[in-house]
């Protein structure tokens, strides 16, 4: 077995069982399964909770998209700006990120309630506990990450329940500590090796105690709600246990996003796998495609620090912006494996063939990329479409695409982490694995809860930060002498200022930065105006134009469209200040407080 997607029929079952409504339970049918045939047997609640796994987003683009309501990522379609950032959310009448994790947690409800009625052994009965108390953690971990307060459901309940289900909401410390002790019992309680491989198992469970705890032990520190110590020590010992049990992680960045198969990587403790016309995904096809999708911002681009470990503004190694070979140079190699580096090659028409212009700087990154990922499927040059047809030029602009109307960007940093010629031929059935939990990010959590218990050294750096740092092949980081970052936010210590950085580069575009900004109480980095890539514009086609060039009246910048207006790329403009307190929580449903009779009390200031 694969993994738990290949159980897709069972899932179906599943999902029909922990939907349905007490009277259909009742009449016991003999072609679905019912509460008495269900919970009886050691398979058959495996069979059961198969469908608990589908609340793993993978690839799904609206987890991905949640970048883009950070400070790092922007849509890469026009007049598409974050209603977070530009202040225009409104309540909505329904929301799935309400909804859904109370459908969930009814399912799970389902099992808890009946596991002492299957005959199985205690221990057994303990592991399955175990995995109940998993999903539901992670469930109600998400609800109030978004909401804060919210109702706690601990019984399975019917539609004759309703008013149970959303009644009054339980407070965020409560329902956190029930989450950390469900967490804490699955530890000690969980087959350790779960059921087979990539399956909930204890590594997962810390994995999940790891994320948990320094979420929410950070946003009670920054928010001033006290009580962190207890969520940031859970999160650094898991992670520490962690760290233990897993030295190694895959050696080649891209290969972490890109691979047909995650099954035995190093490093790699939870997966959702793809299998072509079983279950796809479209984050690879999106940016190849005449849509595009996501772009990084400038200032995503300029926290990758310099092979030397120091930042563009301070390192000898830095040779300027003013070209994009130019800033490209000497970097953090994860760079060239998050958005393609510059080149340029003659491609007439649209075909898969090409040939190299007589300018040997543009090819410069071929070779670089050669070197970096030798497997033909993985990052290579040229950048083709979802179909292979070449892209002519990196940057490719939307506005100055040169009848090439796809892989397009508008800051000219595209996000192409998830893309490699892997899926080459698909069109939105992509098959590369996407990781849930992995050692990077315990690595990150570690290195951050331990910084904020006042424990972080440098060997905890060596374990954490540096194995990163080294993959990047950037100079190792030593705590005792931090270089200057002139950009340092100065209300934040400069060790943990790089723990931060090294966080965004590694979690470049996977979703993390959004709930990060909002657990630092940090939203107010997104007043910044997004800004793209230096440009020149000058007179001519885009074809004899060099990499970083663009004709008049095609791409706008600080200055304007208009000839001689060179300067960073600005599509978006400058965004409201003061970002409201109120916006560090969601706004309840109006529907759910409709239907309580407003027992369910919105969210102060929506």
């Amino acid at each position: 077995m694969k993994n738990f997607y290949k159980i897709i029929v069972f899932v179906s079952f599943g999902v029909l069982l922990g939907s349905c409504k007490k009277n259909f339970l009742d009449l016991q049918p003999k072609d679905q399964l019912s509460i008495q045939t269900t919970f009886t047997t050691y398979e058959t609640i495996k069979l059961y909770a198969w469908q608990f796994y589908e609340i793993f987003p993978g690839y799904d683009a609206s987890e991905l998209n949640r970048d883009v309501d950070s400070d790092l990522g922007q849509l890469s379609l026009l007049n598409q700006e974050s209603p977070w950032i530009w202040q225009r959310v409104i309540v909505p009448a329904s929301s799935n990120d309400y909804t859904k994790p109370f459908e969930n947690i009814r399912a799970i409800n389902l099992l808890l309630d009946n596991i002492d009625k299957a005959s199985i052994n205690e221990s057994e009965k303990k592991h399955w506990r175990s995995v109940g108390y998993f999903f539901k953690a992670y469930n109600y971990a998400n609800l109030i990450n978004k909401y804060g307060d919210i109702t706690w459901v601990e019984n399975a309940i019917g539609d004759e329940d309703e008013n149970t289900l959303y009644g009054v909401r339980t407070p965020r410390t409560e329902v956190a500590q029930k989450v950390l002790d469900m967490l804490k019992y699955a530890e000690s309680n969980i087959k350790p090796a779960g059921d087979g491989a990539n399956t909930i198992d204890v590594h997962v469970v810390r994995a999940l105690i790891s994320r948990f705890g320094l979420v929410e032990g950070t946003w009670r520190k920054y928010h001033k709600l006290g009580g962190e110590a207890a969520y940031l020590q859970a999160s650094a010992e898991a992670s520490a246990k962690l760290i233990t049990n897993f030295p190694t992680i895959i050696s080649n960045y891209w290969e972490v996003f890109n691979s047909s198969s995650l099954a035995g990587k190093p490093g790699i403790l939870l997966y959702k796998a793809y299998e072509a016309n079983q279950i796809t995904h479209t984050a690879s096809t999106f940016p190849k495609s005449s849509s595009g999708r996501w772009d990084l911002t400038r200032k995503a681009i300029d926290m990758y620090l310099m092979k030397d470990g120091q930042t563009r503004w301070t390192s000898p190694l830095f040779q300027g912006d003013s070209t994009p070979f130019r800033e490209f140079r000497d970097r953090d190699i994860r760079l060239y494996f998050t958005t393609p580096p510059p080149y340029k090659v003659n491609a007439p028409g649209s075909v898969r063939l090409f040939s190299f212009t007589n300018n040997p700087t543009d090819k410069e990154f071929f070779s670089v990329l050669e070197n970096l990922s030798p497997v033909d499927t993985s990052k290579r040059l040229p950048i083709r479409n979802w179909n292979g047809f070449v892209v002519r030029k990196i940057p490719h602009f939307q506005d100055a695409n040169d009848g090439q109307p796809y892989n397009v960007t508008y800051t000219g940093y595209q996000l192409m982490k998830f893309s490699s010629r892997l899926n080459e031929g698909i069109s939105s059935a992509d098959i590369n694995d996407a990781p849930i939990f992995r050692m990077e990010e315990v690595m990150l959590n570690y290195a951050e809860a331990t910084h904020e218990l006042g424990s972080f050294n440098q060997t905890i750096c060596n374990a954490t930060i540096n194995k990163l740092r080294a993959r990047g092949k950037v100079n190792a980081l030593t705590i005792s002498a931090i270089p200057e970052d002139p950009k340092r936010d100065p209300s934040v210590d400069p060790v943990l200022w790089e723990i931060r950085r090294e966080r965004a580069i590694e979690l470049m575009g996977e979703g993390y930065r959004f709930n990060d900004l909002r657990r630092w109480k940090k939203m107010g980095y997104t007043s910044e105006r997004k800004l793209g890539m230096f440009v020149f514009v000058k007179t001519g086609t885009v074809q004899n134009l060099a990499c970083g060039e663009v004709p008049p009246n095609t791409v706008p910048t600080l200055g304007g469209r208009t000839a001689g207006s060179s300067g960073y790329v600005a599509y978006e403009g400058v965004p409201p200040a003061n970002f409201p307190d109120h916006y560090y929580l969601y706004p309840i449903p109006s529907n759910q407080i409709v239907l309580t009779n407003g027992v369910v009390k919105q969210n102060p200031g929506w």
